[in-house]
């Protein structure tokens, strides 16, 4: 779990009203990356949105995208929810498939709650921030390794090695998040959410169970 820092800028700790006035300056930032480009977002229009002052912004952060970084650990920016799911969950026969068809659905409803913040967190990542990248390696980190340790119990007579069973898992999550990042490219095409979820589902099923996805 990621501990954030909610230290203001001059490394004071904030009192609930400070808190509170963070809290508020992180919502206005995240509605503000929902409604328009990251790069046309000023501290004036977050201070403006909030009710406040450039000055009091730049109390709690130095820069737009510091506030970025703090609302990415706020969020609880990981898939440690969805590596649960997949550790909980029966992987075998019928109920496996109706697990990766859950799955599917949770990555998509992740991804979407975090559309905004993600995108940042790689406009950030491909530019060179290392403090977005570390964000970035975390994101996917759980997912992966429960989807490794889900493959090692499902295909015991597959002889795996342990990379292979990670290389296997990290291509399913790549595969979920630029799915999941492009789906309305996808539906440009005519391709359905519904069809794409069900993709989804079946290369996960397979993957982790080493047969067939049921006939749809």
């Amino acid at each position: 779990m990621v501990i954030e820092d909610t230290r203001a800028s001059d490394g004071r700790i904030p009192g609930r009203r400070g808190l509170a006035t963070r809290q508020r300056l992180l919502d206005c930032t995240e509605h503000l990356l929902s409604a328009m480009s990251f790069r046309d977002i000023k501290v004036i229009d977050v201070a403006r949105k909030a009710k406040t002052s450039p000055a009091t912004f730049y109390q709690y952060f130095p820069d737009i995208e510091s506030a970025v970084l703090a609302l990415a650990e706020a969020t609880n920016l990981d898939t440690t929810e969805l590596g649960g799911l997949v550790r909980g969950a029966d992987w075998r026969g019928k109920k496996g498939y109706e697990s990766a068809l859950q799955l599917a659905d949770a990555f998509i409803e992740f991804w979407e709650r975090h559309r905004a913040t993600i995108r940042v967190a790689d406009l950030l990542v491909a530019e060179g921030d290392m403090r977005f990248q570390a964000i970035r390696t975390r994101l996917l980190n759980d997912l992966a390794l429960a989807l490794g340790e889900v493959i090692a119990k499902t295909r015991t007579g597959a002889k795996l090695s342990s990379s292979r069973r990670l290389a296997t898992a990290g291509v399913l999550v790549a595969m979920m998040a630029n799915v999941t990042t492009h789906r309305f490219t996808y539906e440009f095409w005519g391709i359905r959410t519904a069809d794409l979820r069900a993709s989804m589902a079946d290369i996960i099923y397979t993957s982790v169970s080493g047969k067939a996805a049921p006939a749809s």
